[in-house]
């Protein structure tokens, strides 16, 4: 009898034990929100930006044409951390050009003063943001101005430059954004 009740026992609390201990377990939601993201930019033009997410965020990523790049050294006195000595961005993309490739861009379109989306403004020297400007991407929101590598203006209300993800380039054409592990 005493057996029994032990047995019996101990299996009661090993089924009580299992759905505690598997609610411990992310779901499947929160899984796929936080998982890596595929992109694929086989297609993307010289000039073009792609929009993504990640993680609930909007992740730009920019195929840039030899004339944004070779505004990239030309800006640096109007830009508030140009070597990007500030760590929004991992160590492959502490550069000038902020990314594995120079050619192509993999940043979070989020501005770092209140989260408001930057809108991207390529065309050089707009009316409306003056003489001075490389074209880059403009904070509607207060005015934060980010040159085409996502180094921060000096003098707007963004205290910092905008985050680079982790990522990883899968082939010459695939970048996988949420892992950097293995990088090409």
């Amino acid at each position: 009898m005493t057996v029994a009740t032990v047995v019996t026992g101990g299996a009661g609390a090993i089924a009580a034990a299992v759905p505690f201990v598997a609610s411990f377990k992310p779901s499947a939601r929160a899984q796929a929100l936080g998982a890596p993201v595929t992109v694929d930019i086989s297609k993307l033009e010289l000039g073009a930006l792609l929009r993504v997410e990640w993680r609930g965020r909007v992740i730009f990523v920019l195929r840039r044409t030899p004339e944004m790049l070779a505004t990239l050294g030309t800006d640096t006195a109007l830009l508030r951390d140009p070597a990007s000595e500030e760590p929004q961005q991992p160590s492959y993309a502490q550069n000038d050009h902020r990314s594995i490739k120079a050619e192509v861009l993999v940043i979070e379109g989020v501005c770092t003063h209140f989260g408001c989306a930057p809108a991207p403004r390529f065309e050089v020297g707009p009316a409306d943001l003056g003489a001075d400007w490389p074209g880059g991407f403009f904070c509607p929101c207060h005015g934060s101005k980010f040159d085409l590598a996502g180094r921060v203006f000096s003098g707007v209300p963004a205290p910092t430059n905008l985050l680079v993800p982790p990522h990883r380039y899968i082939n010459d054409s695939t970048i996988l954004i949420g892992a950097d592990t293995g990088n090409s």
